[in-house]
């Protein structure tokens, strides 16, 4: 008889709530171990370039503890005016960024980076989201829900935030925060198998 597929320690370098549901989603069990590397965006970097090399960089931080397993890292920003905003320090500032997204279409970027015995794949999913028009009122409710807090761009649209948008134009799973599609491509690329459960030799 044939024997069964070997399933693969994974390490989810996140500790986002929102990444972890999502791999449960499509059944990949995990365990939760968050990188610590600076998020500093470099002089000069662009957006895209800079998402990829903290997905990268959480991944590998991981990797280097942990040889037997596979480190799946993700970052996400939001671009408006090719300015990256990150999370909100205070309400004043998730107000500001609500009503500059206000009416308007912006970026979401989200790199995933899934890293095995010293390989590193990775690659970068880009989506249009557009926002209602808001007003003051709505914004300042919005922000008292402590939602916008701990998020890129001061909105999850996995709750409240959903409320805001008007249209989301690729894949909605970037936009909470970790691409799947793109993600069991890079798992595949590394030579493994996901059929639906747990990922295999």
């Amino acid at each position: 008889m044939p024997s069964s597929p070997t399933p693969v320690r994974v390490i989810l370098a996140s500790q986002s709530p929102r990444r972890r549901e999502l791999l449960n989603l499509i059944g990949i069990v995990h365990e939760v171990s968050p990188a610590d590397i600076d998020e500093s965006v470099w002089p000069g970097e662009a957006p895209v370039p800079h998402c990829e090399r903290l997905a990268r960089g959480k991944a590998q931080a991981l990797a280097d503890l942990h040889a037997d397993a596979m480190v799946v890292g993700s970052d996400t920003i939001v671009v408006v005016d090719g300015d990256i905003l990150g999370k909100p320090r205070d309400r004043a500032e998730a107000i500001a960024m609500l009503t500059r997204l206000s009416g308007r279409v912006h970026l979401v970027h989200t790199a995933v980076a899934v890293a095995h015995d010293g390989v590193v794949q990775s690659g970068v999913e880009t989506v249009h989201v557009t926002f209602r028009t808001l007003t003051g009122q709505q914004i300042a409710a919005y922000v008292d829900t402590g939602e916008p807090m701990d998020k890129a761009g001061a909105y999850g649209i996995q709750g409240f935030g959903a409320t805001l948008v008007e249209r989301v134009d690729g894949d909605y799973f970037a936009v909470m925060g970790l691409p799947l599609g793109r993600l069991v491509g890079l798992v595949r690329d590394l030579g493994f198998h996901y059929e639906f459960g747990p990922i295999s030799r």
